[in-house]
């Protein structure tokens, strides 16, 4: 009975590194004073967690094998444990991409990457159409709630400003017919990018939407604000940068 005891676990493993992972990382959200600075040690914390039921499984089956014998079932069991442990990288590679991702939005006097693309109507859309222009790109999805939240203040933000010089674009890897919808329901009236291998991978490495990249009227990147920060603060850095002349 012992043994099946452990080929259950052993099965269960995957599952609740998944549960331990989102219980250990909300919990620490919830507490969390600073969600932007201590984003790293969320997800290191969260990784470890995960580990949980392979370390309670190993110590199970050293105690079985000191009694008796290992049987099959309790191996298979220890092996899906230990196969459990691959699921660690989902953190590891999104820390990975979150830490690239606040580089490229802190990078500033340098010259933001080309892109070619097409808009939702299939007009070219090119980063250097806009030199002269203080630029704000936002990386964004559907499914996303502070996108969704945010895209309507971008755009009256647009609209006030487009006659000094400023432009909003968006980004999202979806379809025509996806994005189309979507604008159902959040009319905006700035361009809509489609993501394709073109856009160069700076844009496309986001591992927190919605993404902000701000570009001013030399065509150099310049820092953004951190995702889902307060929209006054995007709205004070884009003033800021109208207000420099070439």
């Amino acid at each position: 009975m012992a043994k099946r005891k452990l080929l259950i676990l052993g099965i269960l493993s995957p599952i609740l590194a998944i549960v331990f992972y989102i219980l250990v990382y909300n919990v620490l959200s919830d507490l969390s004073s600073n969600l932007e600075k201590d984003w790293l040690f969320r997800l290191a914390a969260s990784a470890v967690a995960m580990t949980v039921p392979f370390f309670v499984m190993l110590l199970l089956s050293i105690r079985a094998r000191k009694q008796s014998a290992f049987p099959l079932s309790a191996k298979i069991g220890m092996t899906i444990a230990a196969l459990s442990l691959l699921l660690t990288l989902m953190p590891i590679r999104d820390g990975i991409a979150r830490a690239k991702q606040t580089r490229n939005r802190q990078l500033h006097d340098v010259a933001a990457p080309e892109f070619v693309t097409t808009d939702l109507h299939g007009n070219a859309q090119h980063l250097s159409d806009y030199k002269g222009k203080v630029v704000l790109i936002n990386i964004w999805a559907t499914w996303c709630e502070p996108c969704r939240n945010e895209m309507p203040k971008l755009d009256q933000l647009y609209r006030e400003k487009q006659t000094q010089g400023f432009v909003v674009l968006g980004m999202s890897d979806e379809s025509v017919a996806t994005q189309q919808k979507f604008l159902t329901q959040v009319p905006v009236t700035y361009p809509l990018l489609m993501v394709n291998e073109q856009i160069p991978k700076f844009y496309r490495e986001i591992a927190q939407y919605p993404a902000l990249f701000l570009i001013d009227r030399e065509g150099r990147l310049q820092p953004a604000p951190a995702p889902r920060q307060p929209f006054e603060q995007t709205a004070s850095v884009v003033n800021a940068l109208l207000a420099q002349r070439p």
